[in-house]
């Protein structure tokens, strides 16, 4: 099947939070995570409906850049299915506080090759290396590294020189600042599988909301709740796959056919969204700004 493909770059610029609508022990609303790894992560069907929400806010609720790139509303849902393929938001950078500097950008080995393999598979082409490192050890680029250590949250590493220029090349590319770069020279940081997993569950923030009664102007009772957030900065990643456009019978058709009905214009429709205004909301509590995403876009090869 030819397909058009891309990866879109996610930088957090707010607190994002995509729930689950479920609680975990202390936690009333935790993130989305990945289940067998618990890395954060936001949902295919979460990024559609951001996408969706973002598209009908540009070309309008009834247009074909909406209805056959994205799928008919609820009461046509069983006309056709819509034509662009959404992944999951993966994790690929994770902030996280330092003593060595404000914070660090921290990922490890298991998070880096995934993402070239996913990378393969959306037709984008990185260049590939191996990374061995220990448990205890903490790796860096090379430059005036004056220490030995380095602290991350309570725990402290071995800091270890290396050149990681070609990952940074692969990173900064997914990252909508023009300074990414030169910044993730000096914050970009490798630990091993295991460590990053525990700063995945132990490390994003968790705040305390409380409501206000709004003639007293005092604490509602029992209106306390702790919600979990994936900080600012936060690095995420999805790949889009975008098929021919699936025509209706002619009795169903609601809204008029696009123009063109290849791959490449149901990915141009999405693309296009951000082409003077690179951002995108994404997960709850719009009205108090969070969500808010730098987006940058890498387009792949067709196949």
């Amino acid at each position: 099947m030819t397909q058009a493909t891309a990866i879109l770059g996610l930088l957090a610029q707010t607190s994002i939070h995509a729930g689950t609508g479920s609680n975990t022990g202390v936690i009333d609303l935790p993130i989305q995570r990945e289940g067998h790894n618990g890395y954060p992560c936001v949902f295919g069907s979460s990024m559609k409906g951001a996408l969706r929400n973002h598209a009908e806010n540009k070309y309008g609720k009834i247009n074909a850049s909406v209805t056959y790139v994205f799928g008919p509303n609820t009461n046509g849902a069983s006309d056709h299915a819509g034509s662009l393929i959404i992944s999951d938001a993966r994790l690929l950078l994770l902030p996280v506080r330092s003593l060595t500097s404000a914070f660090k950008w921290v990922t490890c080995p298991d998070v880096l090759k995934r993402y070239q393999r996913d990378a393969q598979r959306f037709n984008y082409n990185v260049s590939e290396f191996s990374i061995e490192i220990g448990e205890e050890e903490a790796w860096v680029h090379t430059g005036d590294n004056t220490s030995n250590d380095l602290f991350l949250e309570e725990y402290r590493f071995s800091q270890c020189d290396r050149d990681l220029s070609q990952i940074i090349d692969q990173l900064s590319a997914l990252m909508q600042r023009s300074d990414a770069k030169s910044v993730l020279e000096k914050q970009l940081v490798i630990v091993s599988d295991t460590m990053f997993a525990h700063l995945c569950q132990h490390a994003t923030p968790v705040n305390a909301h409380i409501a206000i009664d709004s003639t007293s102007k005092t604490v509602t009772g029992g209106a306390l709740w702790y919600e979990e957030t994936l900080p600012p900065e936060t690095l995420l990643y999805l790949g889009l796959s975008a098929n021919k456009v699936r025509k209706p019978d002619e009795k169903n058709i609601k809204v008029d056919l696009p123009p063109d009905d290849s791959p490449t214009w149901v990915l141009k429709a999405v693309t296009d969204l951000f082409d003077t205004k690179p951002w995108l909301q994404v997960g709850g509590n719009e009205t108090v700004g969070m969500g808010w995403c730098a987006v940058k876009l890498l387009e792949g090869d067709k196949k």
